[in-house]
């Protein structure tokens, strides 16, 4: 699996997660962060491969986390270890 494969599929479990954990569907995100219902379902159904980082800042927003914890994770972290080995 490639490397940005790894973080598309790490970012949609950080996204559904934090989700979850707030008792929000991905509408109810979109809303709140001013993103397109369209755009998420790329997002989380992989079309879109690279999201940039102001939607990804808009999605922090309306899941109430900032960058830091939104990023701050294990898998992320491994990720970041494989990448600079």
């Amino acid at each position: 699996m490639t490397e940005q494969k790894k973080m598309q599929e790490i970012l949609l479990r950080r996204i559904e997660t934090l989700c979850k954990e707030k008792g929000i569907s991905y509408y109810v995100l979109s809303y709140r962060a001013t993103v397109p219902l369209s755009t998420l379902a790329h997002i989380m159904d992989g079309s879109t491969q690279n999201p940039g980082v102001f939607t990804i800042m808009k999605l922090c927003d309306g899941l109430g986390v900032t960058l830091q914890e939104f990023f701050d994770t294990q898998e992320f972290e491994e990720l970041l270890r494989e990448t600079s080995e």
